[in-house]
C-alpha cells in the first residue's frame, strides 16, 4: 500500500509539472553529455599518448642551401659530414640509446611531403632541394631525447634536432584545453539543472500542499511525505543521464568507430566500450545532484 501510494504520488507530480520535468531532462542531458565528452576526450588523449609515444622519432635535419641556422653557415651538408653523423649513430656510445634509424633523402622527403599535403595548393611549388635530408631515429627510451640532442646538435652539417613528442604535446595541449572548455560548459549547465530541479520540486510541493497537510494530520512519516518529491527529481535526472550515455555511445560507435577510424587508420581511437566506463559515473552524478538538490529544496519549502 505504501509503495503504491508513493508511486502514485510520483506519477501525479510528473504529470502536473510535465514541462518542467522535460526541461530538467534536457538540461541534465546536455550538461552530462559535456561531462561525458570531456571524459572521453581524456581517455582518447591517454590512449593516443600510449600509442604514439612508443612510435615517435627524433629527427636530425641536415643543412641545405636555404638553411638559416648558425650551424649551417658553411653551406649544405657534405658527404663527409653525413658519413660522420651516420658513424656517430653507429658508435657504441650512441647505439645504446638508439633502437633503429632511417636515412631520408631530399627526394624521400619530397615524396612524404606530397603524400601529406596532397590537397594543398602549395604541393606543386615545393621542390626536393628546398627540403632537408634527415636521419629518423627511434629511441630505446623516448625520455632520453636530450642525450641525442646534445650529441648531434653540435655536429657539423646538422641544422636542428627535433623531438616529435614536442609536436604531439602541442596537439595534446589543445585537446586538454578543449576538455577543460567542455567541463566548464558542463559545470554551468549542471548549475542550471540543479536550479531547475529545485524549481520543479518547489512547484510540485506547492501544488500538493493540501495532500501534504492531510498526510501530516494522519501521521505519515517525514520520509513517506518527502520521498515522492525526491524521486521525481531523481527520475528526471536519471533519464537525462541515460540519454547522455546513449548519445556518447552513438558518437563513439558511428563517428569515431565508423568514420574517424576509417579516415585515420594509423591512429588509435577509443571504442564504444569506453562509454561503459563513463555511463555509470554519469548516472551516479545525475542521481546525486538531483537527490541533494531535492532534499535541500524540501527542507526549505516543505515543512514536515
Amino acid at each position: 500500500m505504501r509503495l503504491a501510494f508513493i508511486l502514485g504520488e510520483i506519477g501525479s507530480g510528473l504529470r502536473r509539472n510535465l514541462s518542467m520535468v522535460v526541461s530538467v531532462i534536457l538540461v541534465t542531458f546536455i550538461s552530462l553529455t559535456f561531462v561525458g565528452a570531456a571524459g572521453m576526450l581524456q581517455l582518447q588523449i591517454n590512449q593516443m599518448k600510449g600509442y604514439w609515444y612508443d612510435k615517435v622519432q627524433v629527427a636530425v635535419f641536415l643543412c641545405v642551401d636555404t638553411s638559416t641556422a648558425a650551424s649551417c653557415a658553411s653551406g649544405p651538408v657534405t658527404d663527409e659530414q653525413r658519413a660522420e653523423i651516420k658513424n656517430t649513430l653507429d658508435s657504441p656510445a650512441v647505439a645504446q640509446y638508439v633502437d633503429t634509424y632511417l636515412y631520408e633523402s631530399q627526394e624521400d622527403a619530397l615524396g612524404h611531403f606530397r603524400d601529406q599535403f596532397a590537397n594543398s595548393p602549395i604541393v606543386d611549388s615545393v621542390t626536393a632541394d628546398q627540403l632537408p635530408e634527415s636521419f629518423r631515429v627511434s629511441l630505446v627510451d623516448p625520455e632520453k631525447y636530450e642525450v641525442i640532442n646534445e650529441i648531434f646538435s653540435s655536429l657539423p652539417g646538422v641544422e636542428v634536432v627535433v623531438d616529435q613528442r614536442e609536436i604531439l604535446e602541442r596537439v595534446f595541449n589543445v585537446m586538454n584545453i578543449a576538455s577543460l572548455v567542455a567541463v566548464s560548459i558542463a559545470a554551468i549547465m549542471i548549475v542550471c539543472a540543479i536550479l531547475l530541479i529545485a524549481t520543479t520540486i518547489r512547484l510540485s510541493a506547492f501544488s500538493r500542499r493540501r495532500e501534504t497537510g492531510i498526510m501530516r494530520l494522519v501521521g505519515a512519516s517525514k520520509a513517506v511525505i518527502q520521498l515522492p518529491f525526491v524521486l521525481e527529481g531523481v527520475i528526471a535526472a536519471v533519464i537525462g543521464a541515460l540519454l547522455a550515455s546513449v548519445t556518447l555511445w552513438a558518437v563513439a560507435r558511428f563517428f569515431i568507430g565508423d568514420w574517424l577510424a576509417q579516415q585515420y587508420p594509423d591512429t588509435a581511437f577509443i571504442s564504444e566500450g569506453s562509454v561503459l566506463l563513463i555511463a555509470p559515473a554519469l548516472i551516479l552524478l545525475g542521481t546525486v545532484l538531483a537527490g541533494i538538490s531535492s532534499l535541500l529544496t524540501l527542507r526549505r519549502y516543505l515543512k514536515v
